[in-house]
């Protein structure tokens, strides 16, 4: 079995003990092999609760949510870093999830005044994000071409304006600040498939555009110049790939907020697993971001017992030394 075969076989297999795990754990607990058994059509045990409507209705949408998630910053890490050649690249790299913070943090803004309904969050965020997306595409346009250091410093540009727009609206908003920092932080809580549905509608036809451009990946890695070389269209290919991880990560960005850093660890995991061609590095990237995700959602609503911490909090914990000791070895 090649490397790329064995990395997505493993990665799938822990993303399967992630979401058994997921389902089996909280303030109802679920033995395993009765998980299974309701999973695959099984009746649950009689008597309440009723643990077939706990899985059904709470925890798997929560786990399928998390999986799309996780898929979109891993695969869109990957990418981004292949993109780049910039080991420190990832899907917030570019501003998007800054404009989809400050869409959000708007809406939930005028919801505490009454002028709309909270239900508004989401179409807030998606639509922040892609005007972010919009907005380094114009700046980084240069004569028909996108340079990547011109994108890359528009994204920052961007995101940086969109954390200071975050900032204002938290002095506004006074009593409902609380909320719009629980959002920020990222969760995965909440959530039904109604919501897995339009998550979906986004990240996976994304990830799907990038599996399909893994080879004008590989090819960047030598450069524009290499990549033209080896007769890869470099402009239309960052086009597509821009805009596959800009749809991605707007659409999770979109209903659970800012989570860091699976985007930016995952792929390097994965790298010293299955190497650097991009036909494996990507999906396998996505299905361990999936795992990922879940596995640390898990950790956030059951670490502290009763009460449940944003996800973001324990990406950030596990990602900010990791991300540390990247940028040591970047600089060295």
């Amino acid at each position: 079995m090649s490397r790329g075969r064995l990395g997505l076989a493993a990665a799938a297999v822990g993303l399967a003990l992630a979401g058994l795990w997921a389902a089996a754990v909280g303030p109802v607990p679920i033995p395993p092999g009765e998980v299974l058994r309701i999973l695959f059509g099984g009746e649950a045990a009689p008597g309440p609760p009723d643990h077939g409507v706990v899985l059904w209705a709470v925890r798997v949408p929560r786990i399928a949510l998390g999986a799309l998630v996780g898929a979109a910053l891993g695969g869109g890490g990957a990418a981004l870093q292949g993109l780049f050649r910039n080991p420190l690249a990832d899907p917030y790299v570019l501003g998007i999830a800054s404009g989809g913070g400050l869409g959000a943090a708007v809406v939930l803004l005028q919801a505490g005044a009454g002028a709309v309904d909270p239900g508004w969050v989401p179409l807030g965020a998606f639509v922040g994000a892609g005007a972010a997306a919009f907005a380094v595409h114009g700046l980084a346009w240069r004569g028909g071409r996108l340079p990547l250091a011109a994108v890359l410093l528009s994204g920052v540009a961007v995101g940086l304006i969109g954390s200071a727009g975050v900032s204002l609206v938290l002095v506004l908003a006074e009593a409902r600040a609380g909320d719009i920092v629980q959002w920020m932080l990222g969760d995965l809580g909440g959530h039904g498939w109604r919501e897995v549905g339009w998550v979906a509608l986004a990240v996976l036809p994304a990830l799907a555009v990038l599996v399909a451009h893994a080879r004008a990946l590989d090819a960047m890695l030598l450069g524009e110049a290499g990549a033209e070389g080896l007769g890869v269209d470099v402009g239309r290919a960052k086009w597509w790939i821009l805009g596959a991880v800009s749809l991605a990560v707007g659409g999770a960005v979109a209903f659970c907020g800012l989570i860091g850093f699976i985007g930016l660890i995952v792929p390097h995991a994965v790298r010293m697993l299955v190497g650097g061609r991009h036909r494996w590095l990507v999906p396998v990237a996505a299905v361990a971001g999936a795992a990922a995700l879940v596995a640390a959602d898990t950790v956030a609503r059951t670490a502290l017992g009763d009460r449940s911490l944003p996800v973001g909090v324990v990406t950030g914990c596990v990602g900010g030394p990791f991300f540390l000791i990247l940028l040591r070895r970047s600089l060295r």
